[in-house]
């Protein structure tokens, strides 16, 4: 007799535009609702990864009512990724621990704690794994009983063609689970060429009349003749000296090469930041056309189909915003794979699960949780 499918289903906090839920969601996972505070993420969650949007700061989100957001009888994955502007290298040191998305995280151990999700999953800058606040998480997971796995990922070894490296946590209460290893070697990484090459070429300040998206910002007289002078993978030190902006010109700005420059053709692209539609904020330039990538473009080097909506038929497009939405999003392609390995792992319990789970209770209002109490089996 084949044995019962038990289905996986998911919430994602901190949702944003779907990134996670989407690539969750090609893996085969269920997505029962997306969370977040940001009112301009609900259109393109709902739209795309087709699941319920609700629109709440995680700190006023109760266990009880996160519980009920799973159907009954699935193995439960939570997905928590905080913001991770706080410990993004991008700050060069900056103190941030007074910042108001630091305690996030321990939002998130408080809903682990009174919900008990058969899984955890969690995805950040690198940087997080030396952090005080991350080491206290996984302690508290572990001591729930979890068994827990974090490491760097290369996102180009799973398919996205960017060069970027995010920390991926995966927890579990159902045995030993593991990061999935990227699968595409070195060779094969997918390229810019490969990625953005086949769309509408543009003219700086120009949108594409069949995507809205698909649209280059203007770039001022001094920008238009820099980027004329610019080299893929060449930097500002192939200009005239008179283009040369007054910081580079100093000892102290000499060093920072990889701003007013163009990608490559033959490689994955630099890190998609929320400012990747700006010329003069890295290397953002289009290989060979004079203007910054646009944020179509930004959006399928995070991986993104080239389908994915992002803005309402009736909405203007925005520079700043949609730049944010891309740049903080989980490249769905990583996300895919890491829903691949919680799959693998539920499938690969031998037993029945005998799935325990704490009764649903808030830590923030009770100094003592009850015993477990039993719940259904499910066999996988």
């Amino acid at each position: 007799m084949a044995p019962r499918t038990v289905q996986i289903s998911a919430v994602d906090l901190f949702c944003g535009v779907g990134g996670l839920s989407y690539g969750l969601k090609e893996a085969g996972i269920g997505i029962a609702a997306g969370v977040d505070i940001d009112p301009a993420c609900e259109y393109p969650y709902q739209a795309n990864v087709r699941a319920p949007f609700h629109k709440k700061d995680v700190r006023d989100l109760g266990a009880e009512e996160l519980s009920a957001m799973w159907p009954k009888g699935a193995i439960r994955v939570l997905a928590g990724c905080a913001p991770c502007q706080p410990f993004s290298s991008y700050r060069r040191g900056t103190d941030t621990s007074r910042e108001a998305q630091w305690p996030l995280i321990d939002e998130v151990s408080r809903l682990v704690e009174g919900t008990m999700p058969e899984v955890v999953t969690m995805e950040n800058v690198p940087r997080i794994g030396s952090t005080p606040i991350f080491k206290a998480f996984v302690a508290k997971l572990e001591e729930l009983g979890y068994r827990v796995q974090y490491e760097s990922c290369h996102c180009p070894a799973y398919g996205v063609p960017q060069h970027r490296r995010r920390m991926v946590l995966v927890a579990s209460l159902l045995g030993e689970i593991r990061v999935p290893k990227g699968k595409v070697g070195t060779d094969d990484y997918l390229t810019v060429e490969q990625a953005i090459r086949q769309l509408p070429p543009l003219a700086h300040g120009e949108t594409d009349q069949g995507d809205r998206l698909h649209k280059s910002r203007t770039l001022t007289d001094v920008n238009l003749e820099r980027i004329r002078s610019s080299k893929p993978g060449g930097t500002w030190e192939d200009w005239r000296e008179e283009l040369r902006a007054p910081c580079h010109r100093k000892s102290s700005g000499s060093t920072f090469r990889n701003v007013y420059a163009r990608m490559t053709w033959d490689e994955p692209s630099p890190t998609i930041t929320t400012l990747s539609y700006n010329y003069g904020a890295g290397r953002f330039g289009h290989p060979e056309q004079d203007r910054a990538i646009s944020l179509r473009e930004a959006a399928i080097l995070q991986s993104f189909p080239r389908d994915y909506e992002f803005v309402a038929p009736e909405k203007p497009v925005h520079f700043a915003s949609l730049g944010r939405l891309i740049g903080n999003a989980v490249p769905p392609k990583l996300a895919q794979a890491v829903g691949e390995a919680i799959v693998q792992h539920v499938r690969s319990v031998d037993a029945p699960v005998k799935r325990t789970h704490r009764r649903v209770v808030d830590p923030r209002t009770s100094a003592k949780f009850p015993g477990r109490v039993p719940s259904p089996s499910a066999t996988v």
